[in-house]
């Protein structure tokens, strides 16, 4: 099984230094051809006064200036656009990239955001319902001649085009570990994605996954299984938990030395993981770069 790699971009530049963010892309990102082949920003308004990027403004921006990269969101909340809007969106990207672009969503969680930014935030189970509608939407305005009419629960389309309509079609990754949004991922998604999951947790949600699709009459392996998270290495399991802040741990990342490391993606890899989504801390020092390609990356694809 081939493994691959993309990267995480950080949400924002750091406070003091909002030039950073392309600097640091501009310096790692060349050194990274050829050994990751995506790039991810995640969808998100703000972490308290932290500066934060928008995502769908940061990867319209990679897909121009590394057209090298597959690109994606991990992952857009369907709440914060339009569903019909979104596919409109994903199928212009899809277009002008020349097929480089995965579309990812998920229910939407941040609650804070939702308030701040003015959005509803109705109970979970509204949220994921509001999910299936947008995955419908977006298949439909991505397969269907148009006009293309819906009413779903929650959103519905009334006679709407989507010229072009995207070719090839992106994959459609679906991001949530829980029950009911599992469910819509074995029914819709191309591609499943939690983050931030240990291997206890990911495998339990594996197994109901599986359990799902073989409900809808679906063949569990054709639903791509992906890992999002941070990855912390050192040259000693001290420096990788420091470089982890006291936030990121093996509870929750991959952290340790490179040997450590491996042996920790080795777990995934062994389950059926074939796609890793990681931000490396650090990967603007060379020497944690070149740890990372050298003695963990080398060692999985």
């Amino acid at each position: 099984m081939t493994v691959e790699f993309g990267l995480s971009l950080p949400s924002g530049p750091p406070k003091d230094r909002i030039d950073q963010f392309l600097l640091g892309l501009e310096e790692t990102l060349p050194a990274l051809q050829g050994h990751i082949a995506s790039l991810w920003m995640t969808d998100h308004f703000f972490w308290g006064d932290e500066p934060t990027y928008e995502a769908w403004t940061v990867i319209a921006y990679l897909a121009a200036r590394w057209p090298q990269f597959k690109i994606g969101p991990i992952v857009l909340g369907q709440s914060y656009r339009n569903p019909a809007l979104m596919a409109k969106m994903g199928a212009t990207l899809q277009a002008l990239s020349q097929g480089n672009f995965i579309m990812a969503v998920g229910a939407g969680w941040k609650e804070d955001e939702y308030h701040a930014y003015g959005y509803p935030y109705p109970r979970a189970g509204t949220r994921v319902e509001q999910l299936a509608d947008t995955l419908e939407i977006i298949k439909r305005m991505w397969t269907e001649p148009g006009p293309v009419s819906y009413q779903g629960t929650h959103y519905s389309i009334t006679n709407a085009y989507c010229e072009p309509r995207p070719n090839p079609v992106p994959p459609l990754l679906v991001g949530g570990g829980g029950n009911k949004t599992m469910l819509v991922a074995a029914q819709y998604a191309d591609w499943w994605n939690i983050p931030d999951a240990n291997f206890t947790d990911y495998k339990a949600k594996v197994h109901l996954l599986h359990q799902h699709c073989r409900t809808l009459g679906r063949d569990p392996a054709s639903l791509r299984l992906t890992w999002f998270g941070r990855l912390a290495v050192g040259r000693t399991e001290a420096e990788a938990l420091q470089r982890g802040s006291g936030q990121w741990t093996p509870q929750n990342a991959f952290v340790g030395t490179a040997v450590q490391v491996v042996e920790q993606m080795r777990q995934f890899v062994d389950l059926g993981v074939d796609y890793f989504m990681v931000e490396i801390l650090g990967v603007n020092q060379p020497e944690v770069r070149n740890l990372v390609l050298e003695e963990v990356l080398s060692k999985l694809g």
